[in-house]
């Protein structure tokens, strides 16, 4: 029976710091290395083909230590951006604290966790674009890519793993879970904890857990 993981990658420096990344590229921190190599040591017993992850540093670092602690580097690898973080607009880099201050608790609730408002989209030097995304916007990229490229795997036999991001990974569960809007809004995926879907011969879920 084929294995889906998903991993959030493990904590980074701006969760630390407690402020919105989004699609602004910062590392992990040491905590989020140890996360990710933890991961890596209750991985050790599963055998994967393939792996999936965005293009930020985050989720690719934390899928390099998982894999070298699970004694797996190597194995063939896809990075697309459909597996990016939602984009958080003009509060990248914001501190979520002082914005609850500026706005008040409940705007910052809405922006934060609603499922189809998006945050401002202002440009501003770490938003030259001047986009955002919901978490609507952000399943309409991911789960297309899911759906065409990785779900294809894992109906065919193979073991995958994903390591991205809070708010691509919910999209991915939304979806697997079967989950409402207003259920994925509740939905809290912990930083570095891999998350298994076993699936039977007919490309049913069978067994879903954290491990």
């Amino acid at each position: 029976m084929p294995n889906l993981v998903l991993v959030r990658h493990g904590e980074s420096q701006w969760n630390l710091e407690n402020r919105f990344t989004g699609w602004v590229d910062v590392p992990l921190s040491p905590k989020g290395e140890q996360e990710a190599r933890q991961a890596g040591e209750k991985l050790k017993s599963y055998t994967f083909d393939k792996a999936y992850t965005s293009v930020l540093k985050r989720a690719n670092d934390t899928l390099k230590i998982i894999l070298k602690a699970s004694g797996q580097s190597g194995i063939p690898t896809e990075y697309d951006k459909a597996l990016n973080e939602r984009h958080y607009g003009a509060l990248q880099g914001l501190n979520k604290a002082d914005i609850g201050k500026q706005y008040g608790e409940e705007q910052l609730k809405i922006w934060r966790r609603s499922y189809d408002i998006p945050p401002p989209k202002e440009k501003t030097e770490l938003n030259p674009d001047g986009i955002s995304e919901s978490l609507k916007d952000t399943a309409a990229r991911t789960l297309p890519y899911f759906e065409k490229k990785i779900l294809p795997d894992v109906l065919a036999g193979k073991n995958i793993i994903i390591a991205a991001h809070g708010n691509s990974l919910r999209s991915i569960v939304m979806k697997l879970d079967s989950l409402t809007k207003e259920q994925v809004l509740e939905l809290n995926i912990p930083t570095g904890v891999p998350l298994l879907y076993v699936y039977d011969g007919k490309g049913e879920i069978v067994e879903h857990r954290y491990l």
